[in-house]
């Protein structure tokens, strides 16, 4: 990757740091490896600062606790970077930590050809040890996601190290929508920007276990597409062979073309937008090299998850394997009672078209509802429709999702079967 002329605009890390004293609990959170510290928690600090500067965290004695990414519009104050032991953050740093999390994704990097992947998370914020960063790479194109404006004055040597360690034809910046918000602090840079790498005219196409998928990461949800997923989508794959299959909330299709190589007779992809229907039905095409998946009846609805099953039922449709994958339901913590309400309602209307003896597929991603809530609400709302359901799996985070925290916890989907 050629170094771009833009990062020259950007701000250069402040040449000091910032002193910060927290509370024992806050110092006891740190001490465990917490890559959070939050405004409410700090006691004491040196000096007002930018966003991007490094605070420096003191224990009780004084000592060394952590260092991180000082940001004033967040509530999360500091993201930490090192614990306990003292560190020069810079390029070198940045590309130390790049070499561990593409060590970490070797696997996947060097599957034989028949399932070969090109998709797959490089960095996983936090959990790689780089809190509010994404980095995701399609084929030869990493997507940068940030989350937080602490990075921009690191990007320069972020590029750098990336450049090093895992280069591409093409990077891509991609900005959360609070981020987004906040152009004060973008000095130019905007979602969607190409950082480095020839423009992009049409979606990339990559591989995952084999099959392809288009990636539109300049304008598609997330960095393009849901990686998380990759592994349960291979889970379902299994399970279809013969069966009918309905995909809510599909997006581009993910689950439909798993399951259509996997046997499926019949796929049903339904979700609200109609681009990602037409990008589903494109995906499918991509795939038509496998028998299987040409053999396929494959059927777009662009219509409400919710509106579709209840139509179904009016029309006493009954299927064999129902995948439900909503989005967030629950952004904070005064949400949860709807999400787990959401889902709840979601798993009785599933088993209202699923046949006897039908599995069904059903995940969250909704890290303010923890797993065994989660579980525990899908088997009362199956009690609720007068089916039992014997648990097939139940599954969480993939190799390229790692979880280094509790609240990084976020991903998990129950497979089980509906006598």
């Amino acid at each position: 990757m050629t170094f771009n002329p833009i990062f020259a605009t950007l701000p250069a890390p402040a040449g000091s740091n910032i002193a910060v004293r927290v509370t024992p609990a806050a110092e006891r959170a740190l001490r465990k490896g917490h890559p959070w510290c939050y405004e409410s928690a700090i006691t004491y600090q040196s000096r007002e600062g930018t966003p991007g500067e490094l605070a420096v965290i003191f224990d009780s004695k004084r000592g060394f606790l952590a260092v991180g990414l000082y940001d004033p519009t967040s509530m999360i104050r500091v993201r930490v970077l090192q614990h306990r032991k003292s560190a020069q953050i810079n390029t070198d740093w940045f590309a130390q930590q790049l070499e561990k999390a593409s060590l970490l994704r070797a696997p996947l990097a060097n599957k034989p050809t028949e399932r070969r992947t090109t998709g797959y998370r490089l960095v996983h914020g936090e959990n790689d040890g780089l809190p509010g960063l994404v980095i995701d790479r399609y084929a030869d194109t990493l997507v940068m996601k940030l989350y937080t404006p602490a990075w921009i004055p690191h990007l320069a040597a972020v590029y750098t190290a990336l450049s090093t360690i895992d280069p591409a034809e093409r990077l891509i910046l991609r900005l959360s929508r609070s981020l987004q918000d906040q152009p004060a602090w973008l000095f130019g840079l905007h979602d969607g920007l190409i950082l480095s790498g020839p423009e992009l005219d049409d979606p990339i196409l990559f591989q995952e276990n084999g099959l392809f998928f288009e990636s539109d990461p300049i304008h598609g949800q997330k960095t393009g597409f849901f990686l998380d997923q990759r592994e349960n989508r291979a889970r379902v794959e299994a399970l279809a062979a013969g069966k009918s299959v309905l995909n809510l909330f599909a997006y581009t299709g993910g689950f439909s073309v798993y399951a259509a190589r996997g046997g499926a007779s019949q796929v049903i992809s339904v979700d609200l937008s109609r681009p990602a229907c037409d990008a589903a039905l494109r995906n499918m095409d991509h795939n038509r090299q496998h028998p299987a998946v040409a053999a396929a009846v494959h059927e777009t609805i662009a219509e409400d998850a919710f509106v579709v099953m209840d139509q179904m039922k009016a029309q006493n449709t009954q299927l064999d394997l129902i995948v439900i994958d909503p989005p967030m339901f629950a952004q904070n913590q005064t949400q949860v009672s709807a999400a787990i309400s959401a889902y709840r309602r979601l798993t009785r209307m599933g088993l209202a078209l699923l046949r006897p003896g039908g599995i069904l597929v059903q995940a969250s991603c909704s890290s303010r509802v923890d797993a065994e809530t989660f579980f525990n609400a899908i088997h009362q709302a199956a009690r609720e429709a007068g089916r039992s359901l014997q648990e097939i799996e139940r599954t969480g985070h993939a190799l390229d999702h790692p979880i280094s925290y509790p609240e990084g916890a976020y991903l998990k989907c129950l497979f089980a079967r509906a006598p």
